[in-house]
């Protein structure tokens, strides 16, 4: 199981820039790309809350779940 990040595609629907929304969280740019391209060890509570305050949207709609395929064995 692995939490795929789609900020992406939240900054894409919101037609905004990840400069814009790092301004307005008060987060850098660089800790942003981190996230959005799926290469942070974790995230606050804080920043994420600010993050979806900014984009309208809930945790749920940029942190995902995908589940992988056990393979089986006969």
């Amino acid at each position: 199981m692995n939490i795929v990040v789609t900020l992406d595609v939240m900054l894409a629907r919101r037609k905004m820039k990840l400069m814009e929304l790092a301004e307005e969280v008060g987060i850098s740019v660089t800790n942003l790309s981190l996230l959005k391209t799926g290469k942070a060890k974790g995230i606050r509570f804080a920043t994420l809350a600010k993050i979806c305050v900014a984009l309208d949207c809930t945790p749920g709609d940029i942190l995902q779940i995908e589940h992988q395929k056990i393979p089986q064995y006969d």
